[in-house]
């Protein structure tokens, strides 16, 4: 019995640690920023490189001229600092974004596997879109001038 119950722990925190179930307790992007510490400006977002080291995605949001434009952030088991618009060039008309599960970001339209350490440097087709972003000090800068230029990736709501 001991043996058993050690098994199925094991096996549960297996699955854990891979991302399997992160789609199913992903946090709206207003709770993760909150969580994340994210402070936004006028002219930028800034996150805090701490809340990344998990290198669990941070999906955030923010408005440009009445659409909601969605984007996020990791750190990938690379040690980099990496961030995308959530949307790619063929499904974005969708407007479902990816999901993570363990170092990979899957489509939640086409269910199209994205290696995490590639986002920022893969572009066109279904990659999510790369958003420039810098380093400054503690946090990522991500200057919302960059989310803006993306928002014909969001020209409908995302429900």
């Amino acid at each position: 019995m001991i043996l058993l119950i050690l098994l199925l722990v094991g096996g549960l925190s297996a699955i854990v640690h891979a991302g399997v179930l992160d789609g199913l307790f992903k946090k709206s992007p207003e709770a993760s920023a909150k969580a994340a510490g994210v402070v936004e400006s006028s002219d930028q977002v800034t996150i805090p490189l701490k809340s990344l080291d998990s290198g669990k995605a941070i999906f955030l949001q923010t408005e440009s001229e009445g659409r909601t434009l969605y984007f996020l952030a990791l750190k990938t088991a690379d040690g980099k600092y990496r961030s995308s618009l959530d949307a790619c060039d063929v499904c974005f008309r969708a407007n479902r974004g990816y999901r993570q599960e363990g170092d990979q970001l899957v489509c939640n339209n086409c269910n199209q596997k994205f290696a995490a350490n590639k986002l920022g440097e893969a572009k066109g087709g279904c990659n999510p879109h790369p958003l420039a972003h810098r380093i400054e000090g503690t946090n990522m800068v991500i200057q919302k001038a960059d989310i803006a230029a993306g928002k014909n990736y969001f020209q409908r709501k995302r429900s």
